[in-house]
């Protein structure tokens, strides 16, 4: 009989879900753009539940939360760190991944992973906002810009433009700047993925880059940003139309193995 897991990983900025039939299948998912303390976690839940025609989550063979508010969710008792989940979900889009590059809504972070996907070492930057998602939506509301736009207009940038500020509110000063100046818009953007990039890679560094690179997070979606990482770092990046959902994979296939071992006892 099929076993089916479920993954939710709640960030700060989204709600992701998946739902794993037998370790081996994506067979639902869904991401809804708000995160912890909002609707959002029991929205995604509910979402990727219909998808498969289940009701509650108690018909499933199990479930585990992750991310920045995983504790938050009182219908699932079990949690892991966000860490080893991005970990597992990579490996398993990328069985030959070795470094992990995330770039979330809060914060950013490199990880080293091993054989069969187990996390290593990591570095993270949790301080600062420069080098996250919130960074780029700080900089495209400045430039009445959507962040999908962002992708496009890098590939027109024609100049190279210094973002030089490593604190948010500083760039945005000097995005204005830019923009009193007469820059261009598409050559800005190139020079805030450039900025970002510079302050991610050398987390990357840190941590030790080894071939094959993978992206998570939602911000991977942007290949204008992955273009400017791997300049950075002098690694092919390698992306998943499932980059955003990676932590929610890792989940669910940690709830799958739990089940298993609960199983074989």
């Amino acid at each position: 009989m099929s076993k089916y897991t479920m993954g939710i990983d709640i960030g700060s900025t989204a709600s992701k879900a998946v739902i794993i039939k037998d370790g081996k299948e994506i067979v639902a998912k869904s991401v809804i753009s708000v995160g912890t303390g909002t609707t959002g976690p029991a929205r995604v839940i509910r979402d990727t539940l219909e998808q498969i025609g289940f009701q509650n989550i108690e018909q499933l063979d199990g479930a585990v939360a992750t991310g920045y508010g995983r504790n938050s969710i009182d219908e699932v008792p079990t949690q892991m760190s966000e860490l080893s989940c991005h970990a597992k979900g990579a490996h398993f889009l990328f069985p030959k991944v070795s470094t992990i590059i995330d770039i979330g809504g809060q914060d950013s972070k490199a990880l080293k992973i091993g054989e069969n996907g187990m996390l290593e070492n990591f570095v993270m930057n949790d301080k600062c906002a420069a080098g996250t998602g919130r960074f780029l939506d700080v900089i495209a509301k400045v430039l009445e810009l959507r962040l999908e736009d962002l992708e496009k207009l890098d590939e027109e940038s024609k100049v190279d433009v210094a973002i030089s500020s490593t604190c948010t509110v500083f760039a945005e000063s000097e995005v204005i700047s830019q923009l009193a100046k007469g820059t261009k818009v598409e050559d800005i953007i190139k020079g805030i993925h450039t900025a970002i990039a510079s302050r991610v890679g050398s987390l990357a560094k840190r941590v030790g880059i080894k071939d094959q690179v993978v992206m998570t997070g939602g911000v991977a979606l942007n290949k204008g940003m992955v273009r400017a990482l791997e300049k950075n770092i002098g690694f092919k990046i390698y992306t998943s139309e499932y980059c955003q959902l990676n932590g929610a994979i890792g989940a669910a296939l940690f709830a799958y193995q739990k089940c298993m071992m609960n199983e074989n006892k």
